[in-house]
């Protein structure tokens, strides 16, 4: 945790990183009961020091936008609650005093983006308020998770469950369309449609005025019109783009993510003024790696670095 990040200013936007893990997480349980020889070096590293000071330890990729509006209020927005929200929550709302979550957005309807949707109840504006938190998603994703979770959609709760703990949302259907932007507690959002595999689409967002972010968690490919959308040479540059970058090397049998070359790669193009790398399995060692990137971000002009759960991001919005 770097100094100074809990004590920044209250009249401030931020963005808190809740998780920057791959789906299964950073360490990988595989890795501590059926361990190599020898040792996974990052899984074992991740359990020396505890998560609060650990970049190692890796949570489902999720972020959280504290969005201070003109008249210093503020509101929480959630980019995807994955496997691990429950403890995201126990973890960086209590350390940052998150005081309740506005609105969720969901990139796509895979397990660790959206099986903590469950726990919402417990982030609630009043306890035992029962208007649904607003959630926003493609219908394709909304029809998936409605499988899985066919109570976040009833109209109407019983006396038990209103005074119980069940969570609700109030569902809000998006596009995937860079040209057909949505506002989600007071903060204005574009769609950015990703190939997250060559047979699926998920979603990233741009947002921000004052300071533009892209975060793009899951993707494998650009499609040409969005990389155009969010590029310098658009006229659109970004001052902070927070991109996926799974796996080390290429994996041939797995390719539903960028790699770190890809991932470096997509940073050129795109060419923002600050790059911060998330969704990191085990591979990556937080502080070797970060040290290669900092030559790396010397040597072409872009600033680049691993991300980590905690971190926070002071801003503009």
């Amino acid at each position: 945790m770097e100094k100074g990040e809990r004590a920044a200013s209250v009249d401030q936007s931020a963005l808190i990183f809740l998780g920057t893990g791959c789906s299964s997480g950073v360490p990988s349980g595989r890795c501590l009961i059926q361990p190599s020889d020898p040792p996974c070096l990052v899984c074992s590293m991740s359990l020396k020091l505890p998560p609060l000071n650990n970049p190692n330890y890796r949570c489902n990729t999720s972020l959280l936008i504290d969005y201070c509006q003109i008249n210093n209020e503020h509101n929480y927005i959630v980019i995807d609650v994955g496997k691990s929200f429950r403890e995201q929550v126990l973890r960086w709302f209590t350390f940052y005093k998150i005081p309740r979550v506005d609105s969720v957005l969901l990139t796509h309807e895979h397990a660790d983006a959206v099986l903590g949707l469950d726990d919402l109840h417990c982030v609630k504006q009043f306890h035992h308020d029962v208007s649904p938190i607003p959630l926003y998603a493609t219908q394709d994703c909304l029809d998936s998770v409605v499988l899985r979770f066919p109570h976040l959609s009833k109209k109407e709760l019983t006396k038990h469950e209103v005074t119980g703990e069940v969570a609700q949302v109030d569902w809000r259907i998006i596009e995937n369309d860079c040209e057909k932007p949505f506002s989600a507690s007071g903060l204005q959002f574009y769609p950015l449609p990703v190939m997250h595999g060559e047979d699926y689409v998920a979603l990233g967002f741009l947002f921000g005025d004052k300071c533009k972010v892209a975060y793009i968690s899951d993707v494998s490919r650009f499609p040409s019109s969005t990389e155009y959308f969010i590029s310098k040479g658009r006229g659109r540059e970004l001052d902070l783009l927070i991109l996926d970058t799974n796996s080390i090397i290429v994996n041939g049998n797995r390719n539903t993510h960028f790699c770190f070359p890809e991932t470096l790669e997509a940073v050129k193009r795109i060419s923002p003024k600050r790059t911060l790398l998330t969704g990191m399995n085990h591979a990556y060692d937080h502080h070797k790696i970060n040290e290669y990137l900092l030559e790396w971000s010397e040597r072409e002009g872009t600033f680049v670095q691993l991300a980590h759960d905690g971190l926070k991001i002071p801003l503009e919005l």
